[in-house]
């Protein structure tokens, strides 16, 4: 049976997989970045939780991180679209479902990467604070 952590990671990525874009999870950058741009879930860190006793309950915040791409001449109006898509999806539903307390993107810091023989990058990372209780530490 898979743990908090992981269905609320599994239904951040289900929600990504419904965008236009490519949503991976935890894979490495492929050699095309297709049209519509690419995501790239990455698990990040739970971080230090809060405890709280009687009912024992471990209280975190836990940073995912998503790798947004997109490539082509377009890049900065594509990036644009797609940051926003990805922040339309996490205020449709805070909660994922009622699988944590809260989900909330940080703002992106965007980088342009140039690509010999090929039209340049425009990625980020935007972080994605997911607040969610837990009985267990390694639940």
């Amino acid at each position: 049976m898979p743990t908090p952590r992981e269905t609320i990671l599994a239904a951040l990525h289900a929600r990504l997989s419904a965008l236009p874009a490519t949503a991976l999870r935890g894979d490495v950058l492929p050699e095309r970045v297709p049209v519509e741009g690419l995501l790239i879930l990455r698990e990040g860190e739970p971080g230090e939780p809060e405890v709280t006793l009687s009912p024992l309950r471990y209280h975190y915040q836990h940073r995912a991180e998503i790798e947004a791409v997109v490539q082509g001449a377009d890049r900065d109006a594509a990036f644009d679209t797609l940051t926003a898509s990805i922040g339309t999806v996490l205020a449709a539903d805070r909660t994922l479902g009622g699988l944590c307390d809260w989900a909330e993107a940080e703002a992106p810091r965007a980088v342009d990467l140039s690509v010999e023989g090929a039209a340049s990058l425009k990625a980020a990372v935007i972080p994605v604070l997911l607040h969610y209780s837990t009985a267990d530490a390694l639940a």
